[in-house]
């Protein structure tokens, strides 16, 4: 308990510490605003762990984060069961969020995969697709992720655990969404 917590605690000062992270948080929000400025929305997709952070994601921008405010378009692509194995089926896992993508995606929308490998085919196919139809693309990594050619923007946790990774990814996101909160709909007073 103690190793993970001292672990955790030293993966968030290096992720604070970071200025790459830092200015890949800011732009991935100016993104976003942008998106959301125009009528688009924040599509988002992950496996496992990363598809529930997905689904958090999504909901951070429809309900709240901070503070009561109107809601954002955010949409997981992770939680339409019937969509999902139609395309599993029909087409192959690989492509179950770049169909969707294709359907749902249009130019100005942000697409953000979350892989902590960079290697889920799934993700690469939505990535490639999204990058096609013209939307903003985005991809949570883990230290050891690799680099893929069709991300805009590739946040890169500083760290190769995969628990510590998924935690920055989701303190990552708290912070994107609180940004574009504040610049989309600022409190009053």
């Amino acid at each position: 308990m103690q190793d993970y917590l001292r672990r955790s605690a030293e993966t968030m000062a290096a992720f604070a510490e970071n200025e790459a992270c830092a200015q890949h948080m800011e732009e991935i929000a100016l993104a976003v605003c942008a998106a959301l400025r125009d009528s688009g929305k924040l599509l988002v997709a992950g496996n496992g762990g990363s598809a529930a952070d997905a689904q958090h994601i999504a909901g951070e921008f429809t309900s709240r984060l901070m503070y009561d405010r109107r809601p954002l378009a955010g949409i997981a692509l992770t939680t339409d069961t019937s969509g999902l194995t139609a395309i599993g089926n029909d087409y192959g896992f690989e492509h179950v969020f770049s169909r969707q993508i294709a359907a749902l995606g249009r130019p100005g929308d942000v697409f953000l995969g979350i892989t902590t490998s960079g290697r889920s085919p799934n993700i690469v196919h939505a990535l490639r697709e999204a990058r096609r139809g013209g939307l903003t693309t985005v991809v949570f990594l883990g230290g050891n992720g690799v680099d893929l050619e069709d991300a805009d923007i590739a946040l890169r946790v500083p760290s190769d655990w995969t628990p510590l990774v998924q935690q920055m990814h989701i303190a990552a996101a708290h912070i994107v969404c609180a940004l574009v909160e504040r610049a989309l709909c600022p409190r009053e007073g």
